[in-house]
């Protein structure tokens, strides 16, 4: 493998040893978004695929019990082939890559290119209720890490390439250029320079045009505005309150799925995972069909006005022209979704909540419209509010309000819904922000200290790590040593500070060479316990704990050295405050450059 990766790299050089760095960018996003729509398209025929063949010789007028065994299935081969045949972690596709930009040097496994692709069509196809966005991005973005790998560029260039992967891969999806262009600089926090919004560009073009050649022209959603749904000014009132509800939704969204999340974690065998997340699944698709695979088909019946087409495959089939009847089943089945979507995931399937959130955001804008159009007889474009719901819950979610304008905008094929998209974005995105300021795919990242911002004073400190800037050249102190013993050992030391630890090695305290100095020249006090001596750090450090902690305990005790220790409060180390800041410096003149 080796060898062929030096063949490649020296014919690389050989071909582009004329061209200047930024040439060489461009190509290479070339070479990115060709792979990466090629990519999706494979993942794409596979999901259609295995939909296909399961479900589509069910009879729409009745409920199948195959719904009750499909998603346990998928899930339980998603799992069995993460476990034995990638032996990787490919869940949170999104997350996964904004870790290693801030943890991996924007390294990506070469198994990525791949292994999402099978593990997430196996699940969605099966029925998995959860969307093909997050294994889509994780593959581009893993083309786009390991041709920077091969081509053996810097950080810096290799995270262009894989933001270019995961933009062209989410341009292909949705054959929407701008919108995996606004998605990389919105959610990966790439800084907008001429230098990497071009080869951005590229990359995301290639990749729609690869789309368009192997798929054909015809939209992901094939929704086209008629002059019914145009936007009227007294509507405005309308989109404001949907802005809400769509951040409460987002709200939702989120800690259901974090809560769910948190249940399946108390489970301590993977079989009980199946059985538990198979069940609920199981049973809600075969209660609600819309919530089965990445539900596309559900929210496009809904917004053309076939609300009777959600209940093909249903109990509820003969009710689907009774208004109030739509009217819950619309409601329930949003509510629900989030549930499947995060008992999916939480099982051990392979999606992300991309799908599902544009899912939840259009029943809940056609939930507004069905309730206006039922109770107050009034003519609101169900359309209109479905397009818009899906930019408002995906504002939230994400945080990503520009995102999800314009991947609406680029869907319906123009920008007669701006105003309406801006009013209900920017409303859900403040609602949301102010209930959790996290979006689903950061909370963890920043809990644990590795999420990179557009703050680069603030992202520097993720690119520290405290293992490598503790110093463990301290001499350890019994807590049964005298003073005469500490003055023998002071004629070797280094250094002006001492832990004391007992015979476990736990921390009991320090001992500054300055309150040693009195009595270090009196013979007669030498046998005067070590404990005489001793005095508690102002604060202590946890193993692994995030660099912003730390320089914020320098700061509120007004220290310049504190011990580090685990959570059994053995001693490790020492952390200074000195050492933190040159390692600052030197960072942040790396990333700049």
């Amino acid at each position: 493998m080796n060898l062929r990766a030096d063949h490649i790299y020296r014919t690389f050089l050989r071909l582009t040893r004329r061209l200047s760095n930024s040439q060489i960018m461009m190509l290479l996003a070339v070479v990115v978004g060709v792979l990466a729509g090629v990519g999706t398209y494979l993942f794409e025929m596979l999901l259609y695929g295995i939909k296909y063949g399961l479900t589509n010789w069910f009879p729409v007028d009745s409920a199948h019990i195959l719904f009750l065994i499909y998603p346990a299935v998928g899930i339980i081969l998603a799992t069995l082939f993460v476990k034995y045949i990638v032996r990787d972690n490919i869940s949170e596709g999104v997350t996964r890559v904004l870790y290693a930009i801030s943890s991996r040097n924007s390294r990506i496994a070469g198994h990525n290119c791949w292994t999402s692709i099978v593990g997430g069509a196996t699940t969605i196809g099966f029925g998995g209720s959860v969307g093909p966005e997050a294994p889509i991005v994780l593959t581009g973005a893993a083309i786009g890490s390991n041709v920077g790998r091969i081509a053996r560029l810097n950080y810096k260039h290799t995270t262009l390439l894989l933001c270019c992967g995961a933009g062209a891969a989410l341009a292909a999806i949705f054959k929407a250029p701008i919108t995996g262009v606004v998605f990389v600089l919105e959610i990966l926090m790439l800084d907008i320079t001429a230098g990497s919004v071009i080869p951005l560009l590229i990359a995301s073009i290639t990749a729609t045009t690869m789309a368009f050649m192997l798929r054909g022209f015809d939209p992901i959603l094939a929704v086209t505005l008629a002059p019914a749904d145009a936007f009227e000014l007294w509507q405005i009132p309308l989109f404001i309150l949907l802005g809400v509800c769509c951040g409460l939704m987002s709200w939702y969204f989120t800690s259901t799925n974090l809560r769910v999340s948190t249940l399946f974690k108390k489970i301590d065998k993977q079989y009980k995972k199946w059985i538990v997340g198979g069940t609920v699944l199981g049973v809600l698709i075969f209660i609600f069909p819309p919530l089965y695979g990445e539900g596309y088909e559900g929210f496009t019946s809904l917004m053309h006005g076939q609300a009777e087409k959600l209940f093909d495959n249903s109990l509820f089939y003969r009710f689907s022209d009774i208004d109030w009847v739509v009217i819950l089943f619309v409601i329930a089945t949003m509510f629900f979704k989030v549930i499947a979507m995060a008992s999916t995931n939480a099982a051990g399937g392979v999606g992300g909540t991309f799908a599902p959130s544009l899912f939840v955001g259009a029943f809940t804008g056609a939930s507004i419209a069905l309730l206006c159009s039922a109770f107050f007889d009034w003519d609101v474009s169900i359309v209109s509010f479905t397009l818009v719901g899906m930019a408002g819950v995906m504002s939230g979610v994400m945080k990503a309000p520009l995102t999800s304008i314009f991947l609406i905008a680029e869907l319906s094929n123009g920008y007669g819904l701006f105003i309406p998209l801006m009013i209900t974005a920017c409303i859900s995105f403040a609602v949301d922000y102010y209930l959790d300021p996290d979006s689903i795919y950061t909370k963890q990242l920043r809990l644990r200290g590795e999420l990179l911002t557009h703050d680069k004073d603030q992202s520097v400190f993720v690119f520290l790590k405290l293992d490598e800037l503790m110093e463990t050249d301290f001499l350890r102190i019994r807590e049964n040593f005298t003073l005469g013993d500490i003055v023998h050992i002071i004629s070797t030391a280094r250094r002006n500070i001492f832990p004391v630890i007992d015979n476990f090695g736990h921390l009991l305290g320090i001992i500054q060479l300055d309150d040693l100095r009195e009595d270090m020249f009196k013979r007669e006090k030498y046998g005067h316990p070590i404990s005489d001596y001793m005095i508690q750090p102002p604060d202590k450090i946890l193993e692994h704990e995030a660099i912003q902690s730390v320089v914020q305990k320098f700061e509120d005790k007004h220290t310049w050295m504190l011990p580090v220790v685990d959570k059994q409060n053995r001693y490790m180390g020492f952390i200074s405050k000195s050492r933190i800041l040159n390692a600052y410096r030197e960072q942040l003149v790396k990333i700049q450059q």
